[in-house]
């Protein structure tokens, strides 16, 4: 994180309080952040979510739209409180998801026939297809990306860790 080069020759220019601002590194100094694992997964977060979005950028779907579809894909017939529970999305949430990807026929809702209160989700046609279209951008350009970067043993490594965390923390 550093500050632009037009920043930078502004202060330059703004006399004392610019340069205050600059203050003679352009890269501010993270401190404590840097050691704080939240911190760190938040940023990396954030990468992998800009890469994820560039590589399936022709379908416009997000990386929790896309763990939905992969979700009813591999539970048909489950109902949208599993999925959401599943995924940790709250309701609300989850239920203006679930109307986008039925406004684009991705996927269906179909009120249960034992609790007429819930709704089972269906994957449609179209929800397959751009599902396996999804699945081939992530595995060839996103996780190949990450593959690349970690290597075999540390990508193994790290989901083991990550799921460590969130089974046991």
């Amino acid at each position: 994180m550093s500050v632009s080069k037009t920043a930078a020759a502004e202060g330059g220019r703004m006399g004392k309080e610019g340069a205050e601002a600059g203050a003679e590194g352009l890269a501010l100094q993270l401190g404590e952040l840097s050691e704080l694992l939240g911190y760190s997964l938040k940023r990396a977060q954030l990468k992998i979510f800009e890469d994820f979005l560039r590589c399936v950028a022709p379908l416009q779907l997000t990386p929790a739209q896309f763990s939905v579809l992969l979700l009813l894909d591999r539970n048909p017939g489950r109902n949208q409180t599993e999925i959401a529970s599943t995924l940790g999305i709250l309701r609300p949430n989850f239920v203006a998801m679930l109307d986008g990807l039925e406004s684009r026929d991705l996927c269906a809702r179909i009120r249960s026939a034992n609790d007429r209160r819930s709704h089972i989700l269906e994957l449609t046609d179209k929800g397959r297809a751009v599902l396996a279209r999804a699945k081939k951008l992530v595995a060839s350009k996103h996780e190949a990306r990450l593959n690349e970067l970690l290597g075999p043993a540390n990508r193994a490594a790290l989901l083991a860790m990550l799921t460590k965390i969130a089974q046991e923390f």
